[in-house]
């Protein structure tokens, strides 16, 4: 492929066609960037997500509607999204991405990933170098949908079947091994969870909302219970402890 056929095969793409790509590709090559940088598992999988929604709308570009809607729905919006649900469901933590079981495992992985992906492009760009498509008007002469779902559904209809399952497999073995098993002495069965429950020193009963005889509208304040003393059960943990002032910690006229 010569200069000059590139030069053409440029200047021949549609400006909105080539609105699109110089739009969407920065945001494909920055997810695939944010899949491999995250240290959250989920983290990753979203900018994964983000790359695959990218690549089914230059499918669409590329007058390729099948693949691209078996792109988007399929691939970004089941597997993806499977695998995006065990995560979350798992609850892998970042620090489970820095505990290396093998020693240099990490640059190895890196050297291997940058070798095939040399190897694999180095092998298309030889085999697609000077070769034209030919063939398709007749299986596309319905359409493309038409024509793909034709040779899917029976001859490659067994292909098709045991990808599916193939899919299945690899999602219930994600699960398999992301799953933390728990010891038999940590599972608390429900007589042991009441005993903690009602234990001295819990609260059993609903815990009072920021609403309930409030000294304030924000969350971060603790609610006042009738008997007038504040509660620090109203307020999550996870908020900072805030310096209440004499106004608000007033009864504001609740004991006339």
């Amino acid at each position: 492929m010569t200069t000059q056929t590139v030069l053409a095969a440029a200047a021949s793409v549609p400006t909105g066609e080539a609105v699109t790509f110089w739009i969407l590709a920065p945001l494909a090559l920055l997810g695939g960037i944010g899949m491999v940088a995250a240290r959250n598992a989920v983290h990753s999988a979203l900018w994964l997500v983000l790359t695959m929604l990218c690549l089914g709308v230059f499918y669409v570009l590329q007058a390729g509607p099948f693949i691209g809607m078996v792109q988007i729905i399929v691939y970004t919006g089941a597997i993806m999204m499977l695998f995006l649900f065990v995560l979350m469901l798992v609850g892998r933590d970042a620090s489970d991405s820095l505990i290396e079981t093998l020693r240099g495992q990490r640059t190895a992985a890196l050297l291997l990933a940058l070798g095939f992906a040399g190897l694999v492009g180095t092998g298309l760009y030889r085999g697609v170098e000077g070769v034209s498509a030919v063939g398709l008007a007749t299986p596309n002469a319905d359409g493309n949908v038409q024509g793909i779902a034709r040779l899917l559904f029976t001859k490659y209809v067994f292909a098709f079947e045991l990808t599916s399952a193939l899919l299945i497999t690899a999602a219930v073995g994600a699960m398999v091994l992301a799953h933390i098993e728990r010891r038999k002495e940590d599972k608390l069965d429900q007589p042991a969870t009441m005993r903690a429950r009602f234990a001295p020193g819990n609260y059993p009963g609903p815990k009072p909302g920021p609403g309930v005889f409030a000294t304030s509208s924000s969350v971060a304040t603790p609610a006042r219970l009738p008997d007038g003393r504040l509660t620090e059960r109203s307020t999550p943990a996870i908020l900072p402890v805030r310096e209440l002032t004499a106004e608000e910690t007033s009864l504001k006229g609740t004991d006339r």
